[in-house]
Formats: structure tokens, sequence, C-alpha cells
């Protein structure tokens, strides 16, 4: 039985249309909704939705390339309690997306590349993932309050 995938998996990428045996397409693949019948009118349906995720990835894209041109250059500085180089507590993803959403760039903390907590006083390059294919590398000073 053929059968258009609608999740990645063993068998395929979404869009796919695989031949399974008719009894996993059945009573498996297609009640889990991870697969539809492969006929005319859910090829045209899948064709449609195809175009209208492309779309939506191009925005994001375009979006995340804006927001790369505009973080270009960026620097990062923290003041934090310290002795001796070393900090009291830690550095963390959600303390650089708060200092990142006073200068005006409302970040998600998850899409920050960088050491699970810095510990000490420094420069660090730590990289945003804008978007799969846009990753905006800036600077992360960290320095002891006075």
């Amino acid at each position: 039985m053929q059968i258009i995938l609608l999740e990645p998996g063993r068998l395929g990428q979404v869009g796919e249309v695989v031949d399974v045996k008719a009894g996993y397409a059945r009573n498996f693949l297609i009640p889990q909704g991870m697969a539809l019948p492969a006929n005319k009118n859910n090829m045209q349906s899948l064709e449609a939705r195809i175009k209208s995720r492309n779309k939506v990835l191009a925005q994001e894209k375009k979006a995340a390339e804006n927001m790369a041109e505009r973080m270009k250059d960026l620097s990062v500085e923290l003041s934090v309690k310290a002795g001796e180089g070393k900090i009291y507590g830690a550095v963390t993803h959600a303390d650089v997306a708060a200092a990142l959403a006073e200068k005006g760039f409302e970040v998600d903390r998850r899409k920050l590349d960088m050491p699970k907590a810095v510990k000490e006083i420094g420069e660090y390059e730590i990289a945003y993932r804008a978007h799969s294919e846009v990753s905006v590398p800036f600077k992360l000073i960290i320095h002891a309050k006075k």
C-alpha cells in the first residue's frame, strides 16, 4: 500500500510517498496521524501544505537574517558579584537573554549557544541561533561589580 508520510521517521521524510504493508498502514500509521493513503486528493492537499509551510519558513528565515544584520558587532556586558576572577553563582542563558532584551532584542533563551553556565570573569564568544540556517555570533563581556 502506498502512503504519504506526515511525520519524519524511519520510513522517510515528510511528504514522501512510500510502500508499506497494508496492515501497518491501516492499523498504525494512518490512525496515529503519521500518514495518509496516497490518493489524488491527499496528494493535492499535501502539495498545498508544503507550499504554505515553505512560505512560512522563508518568512522566518528572512526575519532571522534581519535580526542577524541588526545584531552584527553586538557585545553584551554584564556586571556580577565576583571575587578573584570567580563569579558568585553563574551567568546563565536567562541572564544573557535579559541583557539582550534591555538592548531591544527579544530572544528565546533556549536558542542561545553558550556553555551551560559561565562562572568566570572575561570575554566569551557566544551565538544566537535565530534560525536553523542563521546563527548570530556576539561577545559576552563579564566584569565584576565595583
